[in-house]
């Protein structure tokens, strides 16, 4: 079938329209692409300016400066030293072990470190710098920065790390710092980003532990370029972020290193000097102790192990998370709850035959032939214990133990050291929520001589015998100031307690060093002005009766001393335990001495402050202490009268 002829006047009127609708819809595609652009020229030209300033711009985190520690005299306990290390950027380092083994080529790197870095990469997120290794010597640093081009993702770097300068004296007080762990990261609730840093330290125990988040700072950050390879072309700006705030202590640098070096000379020991009219702790000694520098950057296995095996319990703060039965320093108490209850007058006397029948039971004192009549003065001074059973009979657990934690037993004083503990202040309603049982006679009896139930550390103790010194509730305190702001001082009101009752306690403390038959005469202070009053403590750690000398170490007693001076004006109060060290008299109040006499004088004291008997032995044992050299004076003269 043919087709009509086409007519030539139609056929053109068709063609101008196409035109119009081809042309119509170029223009609105146009348009539309006009619009478009100066939509993203304009109206989001900063957003993609930005865009493609992320593509060329990156932004790292810089760790703040921590806070510095000192104490009270400004000496530096914890401070920060520069750290070269290397680090990665697995982003910009595109084959990472191509990368780790130039690197190796180039500076010596330790097999298990470089392990380490590799765990570590895979882990981090790959824009987050990692650190392969650090405490670089300038020349490595230097060697990493010339060869830059040829090691891609991996720079020099500097930091900071922390310093202890005065080793192991602040072990157990500062604590340390180390690195981020996961376990670290799982039980923190923090979101601080800085935790994210490999090898961030952070504080693991005492004062950097528990002021974590004042010390630490808050996080900078650096603006670098970079260029299509992602290597670093310039830093574009840097905010240094805000640095930890600085700590100072109650601690006297001094009288700690003598502290440490004093108790060193037994097995395992511990001791508090307060000052008895503010609460501040100006020693916290332990022995043995340790260096916390091993820790900042990781303790190696062996070195750990070595710690954790020692019998002696060096990485122990004893001298607070320490609970040790009082013994006869827990005397006092039971002596002031007598004398408050109205069951016990000065004149009194007690008759001592060398121990007293319950039941069927007899509870020994330590005098096998016992002491006779004994008043109150007599019965601290020799340390009778039949005297206080009796006393403990008539007055009865419950008021002993208030009267007890008037003056800080049974209760956990809130200082930045861990594990502080509240040691044990037992009464009826504790041993019925803690044994389901009732509370005996015989219980009584051995609370009252300090064993049985009652637990008490040393740093309790001191604040005992401080109290017992003032007259007041003086409150321990081991930051003197943050930030420069001075810290305020707690408590220091008025005990509830007869003052005469406590005058009366006192003497018989006084007793104790300066009566030719007290317990501690062969410790006192042979110097009319510093003299002092105190009480000796043997705690039993086994029940049966045997000579010390016949039991291995782990069995032995532990010995006890606590004591204020000078006594008409005292200053401070101390307070000394040497585990499984036999009698408080031998063992502990000797130490006692020596640490009040080095608080007193500030320095090693002159010889004429001991009895004449003893001086040359005393100053032969001054001669071989490991004292800093800073710290020890050019001689040991007589004081000037």
């Amino acid at each position: 079938m043919k087709r009509p002829p086409t007519d030539p006047e139609a056929q053109a009127s068709r063609i101008p329209r196409r035109a119009l609708v081809l042309g119509l819809g170029q223009m609105g595609v146009a348009g539309l692409l006009g619009w478009r652009m100066r939509q993203m020229q304009v109206e989001q030209a900063e957003e993609f300016r930005l865009l493609a300033e992320e593509n060329r711009i990156n932004m790292r985190l810089i760790a703040p400066g921590r806070g510095l520690i000192f104490d009270r005299n400004g000496i530096p306990l914890a401070e920060n030293a520069q750290n070269y290390r290397i680090v990665i950027v697995r982003e910009e380092a595109g084959d990472v072990d191509a990368a780790l083994d130039k690197l190796r080529r180039l500076i010596f790197v330790d097999a298990a470190e470089m392990e380490r870095a590799r765990r570590e990469i895979s882990r981090r997120s790959s824009f987050v710098p990692v650190t392969i290794t650090d405490q670089r010597s300038w020349e490595d640093v230097a060697k990493v920065a010339i060869n830059a081009p040829a090691l891609p993702g991996i720079t020099p770097d500097v930091g900071l790390t922390r310093n202890y300068p005065l080793g192991q004296d602040y072990a157990h007080v500062v604590g340390y710092v180390g690195p981020v762990s996961d376990y670290d990261l799982g039980r923190m609730e923090d979101d601080d980003p800085l935790l994210q840093i490999p090898k961030f330290q952070i504080g693991k125990t005492g004062v950097e532990q528990k002021y974590e988040q004042s010390l630490r700072g808050k996080a900078g950050s650096r603006q670098i370029e970079v260029n299509a390879a992602g290597r670093v072309m310039r830093e574009l700006g840097r905010d240094p972020g805000v640095p930890g705030t600085d700590l100072q202590l109650t601690v006297e640098s001094r009288l700690q290193n003598f502290v440490e070096a004093r108790l060193a000379l037994g097995l395992s020991a511990s001791a508090v000097v307060m000052d008895v009219n503010n609460g501040d702790l100006l020693a916290v000694g332990n022995a043995p102790s340790f260096d916390p520098n091993k820790f900042v950057r990781g303790i190696s296995v062996a070195d750990y192990g070595e710690l954790t095996g020692n019998k002696y319990r060096p990485l122990g703060n004893k001298a607070v998370q320490g609970a040790y039965p009082p013994g006869s320093t827990f005397k006092m108490m039971v002596t002031l709850a007598a004398l408050e209850a109205g069951l016990l007058s000065p004149s009194e006397t007690i008759y001592c035959g060398g121990y007293q029948r319950l039941g069927n039971r007899r509870f020994h004192c330590w005098k096998r032939g016992g002491h006779g009549h004994v008043n109150l003065e007599k019965s601290l001074q020799q340390s009778c214990d039949v005297f206080y059973y009796e006393l403990a009979q008539r007055v009865g657990i419950d008021r002993i133990a208030r009267t007890a934690r008037q003056f800080g037993h049974g209760q956990r004083f809130d200082l930045p050291m861990s594990a502080v503990t509240a040691g044990v202040m037992p009464d009826r309603a504790w041993i019925r929520e803690t044994y389901d049982q009732s509370w005996r006679v015989g219980d009584s009896l051995n609370a009252s001589i300090g064993q049985g139930y009652v637990l008490s550390s040393p740093l309790q103790l001191a604040v005992m015998t401080a109290r017992i010194a003032s007259g007041r509730r003086v409150m321990p305190r081991l930051v003197r100031a943050a930030g420069g702001m001075e810290i305020d001082i707690e408590g220091g009101e008025a005990l509830e307690i007869e003052p005469r009752h406590l005058d009366l306690v006192r003497q018989g403390m006084f007793a104790v060093s300066n009566s030719n038959r007290g317990t501690a005469y062969r410790s006192r202070i042979d110097n009319a002005g510093l003299r002092m009053a105190g009480k000796t403590g043997t705690s039993q750690v086994r029940s049966t009766v045997v000579d010390n000398a016949e039991v291995p170490w782990e069995e032995r007693d532990h010995a006890l001393f606590v004591g204020y001076a000078p006594y008409e004006a005292p200053r401070y109060a101390v307070s000394v335990v040497v585990e499984h060290g036999g009698g408080g008299s031998s063992a502990a109040a000797p130490v006692a001495r020596d640490l009040m006499l080095f608080a007193l004088h500030g320095q090693l004291p002159p010889l004429d402050n001991y009895p004449a008997g003893e001086r040359a032995e005393v100053e032969e044992m001054f001669a071989g202490l490991d004292l800093r050299d800073d710290f020890r004076p050019t001689r040991i003269g007589r004081s000037r009268a």
